[in-house]
């Protein structure tokens, strides 16, 4: 992506210096690849994600380190302000234009483990982003296991984990987020699953629109960058995250959506650019 010269967002908290180390993952790469997916589980509370799978993930041990920003780290920083500053400018205008005002997200950064509005988590819950305090909340190390362990690699690939964040904001800033909650919390489990994909679909849409309107005004998009984003949504599905941790899937546990629906619906956002395309409610469910 081309972001020299970009300006840096004012909405950035650092509380990285106030974390409590790394968590040392227990279970190997299955472990990681699950909490890959369950960094994805970004509607709710990301908490009581972590504490379902509380067996799986917490087999490891906290070591208390003091956090010690290095070059990558930097850059990574520098990177997400820039990604940010460009959410603020792109949904500011969307919003202008259907005669609302944008509230941009405060973005924090953590190490190892946070206190949000939605309770407490550790970076095994991947980015997050919580409605009860309006916040982003994103542990850099994630992008390298995003490269490390999943081979989703790249600027776009990363910029996109912020828009998808970021298009959970837009969809609470809409309403759209509280009601799909309160209808998840009056049906069934798969119900509720279903309920859960259609949000990460729009998500992965919102983010699409995003890119499509970054890239027109400030021409940030490089030959290859399209590829990195769609590969990491093909990374990120719930069927190939499942068969990759347990050589199966279950469908009616699927809370994302597959690699094909995530790639669809956010290259499908990428070429129409358009808020009122992202519809993933009206649509049946097998058709989405």
């Amino acid at each position: 992506m081309r972001l020299n010269g970009r300006r840096q967002s004012g909405n950035i908290e650092d509380r990285r210096s106030g974390g409590k180390g790394k968590f040392a993952l227990g279970g190997g790469i299955g472990a990681v690849i699950v909490a890959a997916l369950i960094a994805w589980i970004s509607g709710g509370n990301p908490l009581d994600v972590l504490m379902s799978n509380s067996g799986s993930l917490l087999g490891g041990s906290s070591e208390q380190t003091e956090y010690v920003a290095d070059e990558q780290d930097k850059e990574l920083e520098l990177f997400t302000s820039q990604i940010l500053a460009g959410t603020e400018d792109v949904w500011s205008k969307q919003f202008r234009d259907m005669g609302l005002e944008y509230e941009p997200p405060k973005l924090v950064l953590f190490n190892g483990s946070v206190q949000s509005g939605c309770g407490g988590a550790t970076s095994q819950v991947g980015p997050f982003y919580c409605s009860a305090d309006n916040c982003v909340y994103i542990d850099l190390s994630f992008f390298k296991e995003m490269r490390q362990t999943l081979g989703a690699d790249g600027d776009f690939a990363y910029a996109y984990v912020i828009a998808h964040e970021v298009g959970h904001h837009v969809q609470d800033q809409l309403g759209i987020l509280s009601k799909a909650h309160q209808a998840m919390n009056s049906t069934s489990r798969e119900e509720a699953n279903r309920i859960s994909v259609r949000l990460e679909l729009q998500a992965d849409y919102l983010a699409g629109v995003w890119a499509h309107h970054d890239n027109l005004m400030f021409g940030s998009l490089e030959p290859g960058d399209v590829e990195e984003a769609l590969n990491a949504a093909r990374k990120i599905g719930d069927d190939y995250l499942q068969k990759k941790a347990q050589g199966y899937a279950v469908p009616e546990s699927f809370n994302h959506g597959t690699s094909e629906q995530r790639e669809r619906w956010l290259n499908k956002g990428l070429r129409e650019g358009a808020v009122q395309g992202g519809d993933t409610f009206s649509p049946e469910y097998s058709n989405l």
